[in-house]
């Protein structure tokens, strides 16, 4: 089985925004494969299915951000996942809108929904996709990121969600993390 984490903020006040691009891939993501959010379980809404010959769990954290790692823990230790069968899908103020880019492993970055799965897991040797929401020139970065694109700021965050889900369905079919990185990045 394959874990694929989302990782936003719960509740309708942050629907739609930038903090909330893993949801929004993840959804995305599920729309294409036919999965539905209808289960929830260990803090989290999931969906599950057979995607490519593959059993995929997809996991919205329904913990605010920095506390992701209680659901993706506690997940993984239930369905007896490894590190190398998951992947999350995560905002990244590092990199411009319209950009994604794929890690095998690394820091959380300043990313504290990415700190605290790493604290729980125990490991930060798990796949990243990073999708550019980049940084406020002079905003707070709070309200920054809990803010929503603008419209012209949506049609690069769209391209660069489908390039997401490509590299997530990619994924599933075992193309390797430096293949991924060769082709997304």
């Amino acid at each position: 089985m394959k874990m694929i984490v989302g990782l936003g903020n719960i509740g309708p006040q942050y629907q739609g925004t930038r903090h909330n691009t893993g949801f929004m891939v993840v959804e995305r993501f599920a729309a294409k494969a036919g999965l539905n959010f209808s289960t929830r379980k260990m803090e989290a809404k999931l969906a599950s299915g057979i995607v490519n010959g593959e059993k995929i769990l997809l996991v919205e954290p329904e913990t605010f951000m920095n506390e992701s790692g209680r659901a993706v823990g506690a997940l993984a230790h239930f369905y007896k996942i490894e590190t190398s069968d998951i992947i999350i899908v995560q905002d990244d103020m590092d990199m411009t809108i319209g950009r994604i880019r794929l890690r095998a492993k690394g820091s959380a970055g300043g990313h504290n929904g990415i700190k605290s799965i790493i604290a729980s897991l125990g490991t930060s040797e798990f796949d990243r996709i990073k999708v550019g929401i980049a940084h406020p020139s002079k905003a707070n970065v709070v309200n920054y990121v809990l803010g929503k694109f603008t419209p012209d700021q949506q049609i690069d965050f769209d391209n660069a969600a489908d390039h997401a889900v490509a590299a997530l369905f990619d994924w599933i079919d075992n193309v390797s993390m430096t293949d991924l990185m060769n082709r997304y990045n």
